[in-house]
């Protein structure tokens, strides 16, 4: 495999603009300085997060502790986000924040405030070891590709790129992996931390493409209109970079595989 390097932006905060509209949240709608946080992470991804019986673990969990501990909280306490629930999960208070492999999309942005990203990477692919056919997106066209509800990441190759892919639905992406080593699809498409995730853990039997196809910003999201906390996430984002945590934790969790990433400065944060 060839090592690829995942680009993060040079930027600054965006807090300037934000302030000259007169977007604030109150006080008790803010996650800033909330002692008590719930934070929905997911649980069904490795080196992500993922349910043990140790916990919670993954470079999301460590990420939304550390920022929780910046905004002042005592207890973090973690839940399990769907793709599907997330949104519903920040709206209805079930959880303060969201921490779980979240990009920061055009669709998304009416019903979450998105503190970040705090990294960005990369669509990719992946299939069964002894697959060779599919080496870039548009050799998905007709073969039997993974829908998990929730996740926007079949549109990328549907819609965005125009492939006629077969979706075989399903819950998650544990789900997906077992339909692609039983055979019952012919790849899995999403975010490339994720995958390489499983690829470490199941070994031989798949294999990443390495065919990125698009850039995913992972956020945090928050309550929409959030705009105090977004600010004070940014911040914690900026911090994790330059003390070094943001590398640390990219090389525990992907130490082995060949993601690497710039992590001398925080991608390009803003709040919306």
């Amino acid at each position: 495999m060839r090592v690829r390097t995942f680009g993060v932006a040079l930027a600054g905060l965006a807090a300037a603009s934000l302030a000259a509209s007169g977007c604030s949240a109150k006080k008790d709608d803010t996650v800033d300085g909330k002692k008590e946080l719930v934070v929905g992470v997911k649980a069904d991804q490795p080196g992500m997060g993922l349910n043990t019986p140790q916990g919670f673990q993954g470079i999301d969990i460590d990420v939304a502790n550390y920022i929780a501990k910046k905004l002042g909280a005592t207890k973090v306490t973690f839940k399990e986000a769907k793709s599907a629930n997330r949104e519903s999960f920040l709206a209805n208070g079930t959880v303060d924040m969201v921490v779980a492999t979240y990009s920061i999309t055009a669709e998304r942005l009416p019903k979450v405030t998105f503190g970040g990203p705090w990294v960005v990477t990369h669509q990719d692919i992946l299939v069964r070891a002894n697959d060779n056919s599919i080496t870039k997106v548009q050799d998905l066209k007709g073969k039997k590709v993974c829908q998990v509800q929730g996740s926007n990441s079949w549109k990328r190759i549907t819609e965005d790129n125009k492939v006629d892919a077969k979706l075989v639905p399903a819950q998650g992406y544990e789900d997906c992996i077992v339909k692609l080593k039983a055979g019952t699809l012919d790849a899995v498409s999403t975010d490339a931390t994720i995958l390489a995730g499983y690829a470490q853990r199941e070994g031989s039997s798949v294999k990443l493409a390495n065919a990125p196809f698009t850039d995913e910003k992972y956020g945090v999201g928050l309550k929409k209109g959030d705009t105090k906390g977004c600010e004070a996430v940014n911040k914690a984002i900026t911090d994790m970079y330059k003390d070094g945590t943001a590398k640390t934790l990219w090389d525990k969790w992907f130490g082995k595989t060949n993601l690497k990433f710039d992590a001398t400065q925080p991608p390009a944060q803003g709040c919306s």
